[in-house]
This record gives structure tokens, C-alpha cells and sequence, in this order.
């Protein structure tokens, strides 16, 4: 039994304040992590390694090791990324990514998410096969999700566009954050779309479905996705929020339009 305080923490601030108790569990794989913090901190290799021994293919560990420490500059992105794509060089189980997809840590599904994102070159295979990871319940995996598949977003960007479009109209917040997430002109941590940047017309079938949407996590996306371009097309942009604030007069659009418009407000 993992005791109460370990699964209701709320996550350290700082390396320095990690609870030790915690990095194990983490590392053991029982729980998934908490914030940034914790997902910077755990070890995935020994995590790896566990993992490898439960599906009885510790043999391959060595593989994943002269991988990730082939890097020049390593980082936990990196690193899950490098795991992801090792299990998809040994192996095509899917069983064994439906093990990783299922993990009660969060880290084995973002190893998955890479291995299914990247297994498939056809952007419409791709997106069907990232979806799942777009709405998992972790910040983390879904934010892997969107790393595992920006690149071949921006290869296609008009059929990406025309499926994710579809995606505004999901039950599902994660799903709908995804589709604005994953096309943000700038993003974080992300490729950059030149595309969208020079012409952010091209993305309105995914802003103005989600420009009053309930969800505060979508709103931001949408608000952070018209900020980015304000950078590079800030005509466009007061165009934008200037029709919406006469079509929709809800207090969720406005939050949005206010979003937006902040670098051009400084």
C-alpha cells in the first residue's frame, strides 16, 4: 500500500526538496509524477530496467543504456524520447506497448506515446495513433504527445490542420487543448511552424470552434496560440479577437482576447 501522503502530495519545488520516499516509488514505477519537478527527477533507465525484467526482456537493456548515454546533450526529453524510439527498433509487440500504455507511471506512457507517434510516417495514422496520448489524464504524457508529433504536423500541415480541426468539437478538454496546442505558431519547447507564423489564417478552423470553449486549459492554449502569432502578424490578430468580441460576448472569449493580446498591449 502506498501510503496517503506520498499519493496526495502536491510535488516539490526544487530538486533540493524531493522526499527521497518519493524518488523511489517514482523510480519503481508505483506512482506517476507530480509536477515537472518530479518528472525531471526520475531515473528512467532504472525505471527502464524494472520495467524490462516485469515483460522478461531485460536482455535489451543494454541497448536502451548505450543509447541514452550515446547523447551529446542529455535531458529527460531526450531520454524518453531515445527510449521511445529503442522500443520501436527492437521490437513491433504490441502488446508490449499496450504494457507501456497502461503503466500506472506516467513515464513508460510517454515512452509509448513516442513509440506509437513515431512508428507511423502517414500523418493521418499518426495523429489516430498520438489521440489517445492527447487525452491522457497526465499533463506530462499529453505534452509528449504533442512533441512526438509536431514535426510530422508541420510536414502536413494542411491535412493535419483539416483532421485536428475535427478535434475542437471533442468531448474531451485534452483532446480539444491538443488540436490548439500542437499548432501553435511558436509554442514551447517546440518547433517553430513558419507556416502559421507568416500566415495565421491557416489555423482558424481550429481557434474559432474553441473561441469560447468551458475549459480554462483550452482558453489558454487558444489565448498563447493568437499571442504567437501576434508576434509576427499582430494585424491579423487585433482582426481576429476584434470580430470575436463582437460575435461572442461570453466572459470565456474574453479571457481569451485578453490572452492574445497581451505582447501587443506591453
Amino acid at each position: 500500500m502506498i501510503p496517503e501522503y506520498i499519493l496526495n502530495r502536491k510535488g516539490a519545488r526544487s530538486l533540493k526538496d524531493l522526499n527521497p520516499e518519493v524518488i523511489e516509488y517514482l523510480n519503481k514505477g508505483l506512482i506517476e509524477t507530480a509536477n515537472l519537478m518530479e518528472w525531471l527527477a526520475v531515473d528512467q533507465l532504472q525505471l527502464l530496467k524494472g520495467i524490462l525484467s516485469d515483460l522478461g526482456k531485460l536482455s535489451w537493456y543494454d541497448n536502451f543504456y548505450e543509447a541514452v548515454s550515446a547523447q551529446k546533450k542529455p535531458s529527460a526529453n531526450t531520454t524518453t524520447k531515445i527510449v521511445g524510439i529503442t522500443f520501436l527498433q527492437l521490437t513491433d509487440n504490441v502488446e508490449i506497448l499496450k504494457h507501456l500504455t497502461s503503466h500506472s507511471s506516467d513515464v513508460p506512457r510517454c515512452w509509448a506515446a513516442y513509440w506509437s507517434g513515431i512508428r507511423e510516417t502517414d500523418i493521418v495514422k499518426r495523429l489516430k495513433a498520438i489521440k489517445p496520448y492527447a487525452a491522457d489524464t497526465h499533463f506530462g504524457v499529453r505534452e509528449v504527445a504533442i512533441f512526438a508529433s509536431k514535426e510530422a504536423i508541420i510536414e502536413d500541415l494542411d491535412t493535419s490542420i483539416n483532421i485536428l480541426s475535427g478535434w475542437t468539437t471533442s468531448d474531451d478538454e485534452n483532446v480539444r487543448r491538443f488540436a490548439a496546442e500542437a499548432t501553435r505558431p511558436i509554442g514551447v519547447w517546440t518547433k517553430k511552424i513558419d507556416a502559421l507564423k507568416e500566415n495565421p489564417e491557416q489555423g482558424i478552423r481550429i481557434l474559432d470552434p474553441l473561441k469560447s470553449d468551458s475549459s480554462k486549459y483550452v482558453r489558454d492554449s487558444v489565448g498563447n496560440w493568437l499571442n504567437d502569432a501576434s508576434k509576427t502578424r499582430p494585424d491579423w490578430v487585433m482582426k481576429i479577437t476584434g470580430q470575436w468580441k463582437k460575435e461572442s460576448a461570453t466572459k470565456e472569449t474574453q479571457y481569451i482576447i485578453k490572452k492574445a493580446l497581451r505582447s501587443i498591449n506591453k
